[in-house]
């Protein structure tokens, strides 16, 4: 027998910097008192944008979002190098990027597109052994980590004001956006982070639909349904229990 729940779908959300994707799952499942919560794809701390939000049975659906291509808007700072690849992290080392052009910040990036292979940061979630690799890198260690596949379809530079320039990302699951922007700062020899992301789409989704988490949480439970994408918007991939 086919059972539905008018709360079960996805829930396109805004998230603020400050706190991780599971810290938002956790707000949504405990101030509407939801028993099933998950998430789409995570976000990092710092990162802004859209986060989508799987509600019930929409969970079973995680894995079409956690393979889909992303968007993004980020910033790239030249000249510092830190640890985290971000601006989280601590710094390792600066330089003097006042001499880089922004023709060669544009050169440099157009050497990042198309199928590429990318070694993971230490810093990220992947675990090793069953331990989280930052984890390890917070104890100073550097563990050897294979290289992913993946494709980057549009990477465009926007704005360039020294020594931070603005770009656009359009890429396949599992980029790491940060180390992109530490390669790009290793290219030019001067080094660099990323120092503001925004994740704008994720399959077919744009952030412009989404509600922001505060918004959510004056929200009662049955104003929800306002804003709820049902499942059957999502094109039929629910196998039914």
């Amino acid at each position: 027998m086919n059972r539905t729940d008018p709360f079960d779908g996805i829930l396109l959300v805004d998230k603020p910097a400050g706190m991780t994707s599971h810290d938002v799952v956790y707000k949504i499942r405990r101030h509407f008192n939801l028993k099933k919560v998950g998430h789409g794809g995570t976000l990092d701390p710092a990162a802004t944008g859209l986060l989508v939000i799987l509600l019930g049975r929409g969970t079973r659906v995680s894995n079409r979002f956690m393979s889909s291509d992303k968007t993004y808007e980020g910033t790239i700072t030249l000249g510092v190098i830190t640890d985290s690849q971000d601006a989280e992290g601590v710094i390792l080392k600066e330089a003097d990027p006042s001499g880089i052009t922004r023709e060669q910040l544009e050169e440099a990036i157009g050497k990042f597109k198309g199928d590429m292979f990318q070694i993971p940061p230490m810093v990220s979630a992947i675990k090793m052994a069953g331990v989280p690799l930052y984890k390890l890198a917070r104890k100073g260690e550097e563990i050897e980590r294979q290289p992913r596949f993946i494709h980057l379809y549009e990477f465009k530079l926007l704005d360039y004001t020294p020594p931070r320039g603005t770009f656009v990302l359009r890429c396949s699951k599992g980029t790491y956006v940060r180390t992109l922007c530490h390669d790009i700062g290793e290219n030019l020899g001067v080094g660099a982070h990323l120092s503001q992301l925004r994740r704008t789409e994720s399959a077919g989704y744009d952030v412009h639909q989404a509600v922001t988490l505060d918004q959510l949480l004056t929200m009662q439970q049955i104003d929800l349904l306002n804003v709820v994408l049902p499942l059957h918007t999502l094109g039929g991939v629910i196998q039914e229990a």
